[in-house]
């Protein structure tokens, strides 16, 4: 989960490195149907023209929907809101994704377990929200999208645990998110105008980084992880990626680390901390 939390906190220096050159919701469109070719023909060798009937397509596509639906409302809200605003409420997926799981028996969080969740998402608010000089207004719809993304990201985890497409093999379940994404995303571009690329050795190194380390491999190992740890327990640590993030953008982009940051990161290694030690206290007990 770290070398995950480190991959995806790049991500966001490596989109807006190349900015200028393609915008973000068309590197997102493209590096999603590099992954979708892969996905797909490993889904087609493995499986065959019977791989859709199984029965995991109704869940598999709301699973992509939920996902497209989250990188569109990124998109959104980066034009309204600052990127620290954005962050923070992506972000708020854990609390999501703790509301549904309690129809899940084996993973119902205790008290001590939600303490642990509002102390690590206090260190998210505490690190990354900052002042800026757009109106309150602009704000505040901008950051109802974040949250909304964060909604989308939370619901989709559980959307994976409860449905049908939970048990299906990683390429396809990677493949109807993906695949999706491509489709809306690409949708969108084009709609909104923002399907130019101007290519260049950075924009090509980055672009193949995205498809083939972020949408591939990040996502092949994460979903592993999905079908043998808790899910409560896994989008809990995801709360580093944005740690990584500003640990990243100040090496690379020299954004400074004060103080706030500081304090913010302890808060969610605190948080991080309490739950992960009551889980494996509830796992040994289960062993004895």
């Amino acid at each position: 989960m770290l070398l995950l939390c480190s991959i995806w906190g790049i991500q966001q220096v490596a989109m807006k490195s190349i900015a200028m050159d393609v915008t973000p919701i068309m590197q997102l469109a493209i590096r999603f149907a590099g992954a979708a070719i892969f996905f797909g023909a490993w889904v087609m060798v493995s499986e065959g023209r019977s791989a859709f009937a199984d029965g995991t397509l109704a869940s598999g596509l709301l699973l992509g929907v939920l996902f497209s639906i989250e990188f569109l409302l990124v998109g959104a809200a980066l034009i309204r809101t600052t990127a620290a605003h954005t962050i923070v409420f992506i972000y708020s997926a854990p609390i999501f994704t703790a509301l549904g799981v309690q129809f899940l028996p084996e993973e119902r969080l205790n008290r001590l377990q939600w303490a642990g969740i509002a102390v690590a998402f206090l260190g998210i608010v505490v690190a990354f929200l900052g002042h800026s000089g757009k109106s309150a207004a602009e704000l505040l719809s901008g950051d109802l999208l974040a949250l909304a993304a964060g909604a989308a990201w939370g619901l989709s985890n559980v959307a994976l645990r409860r449905g049908r497409v939970g048990n299906a093999a990683t390429a396809k379940t990677v493949f109807y998110q993906v695949g999706a994404a491509t489709l809306l995303l690409l949708s969108y571009a084009a709609v909104t105008g923002q399907t130019a690329v101007t290519l260049s050795r950075a924009t090509i190194l980055c672009l193949l980084f995205q498809t083939l380390v972020i949408s591939i491999f990040s996502y092949l190992i994460w979903f592993w992880l999905l079908r043998h740890y808790l899910t409560s327990r896994l989008i809990l640590l995801t709360l580093m990626t944005p740690v990584f993030g500003v640990l990243f953008g100040a090496a690379l982009l020299n954004d400074p680390i004060d103080l706030r940051f500081a304090l913010g990161s302890l808060l969610v290694l605190a948080g991080v901390l309490v739950v992960n030690i009551r889980l494996k206290a509830k796992n040994l007990q289960s062993v004895a």
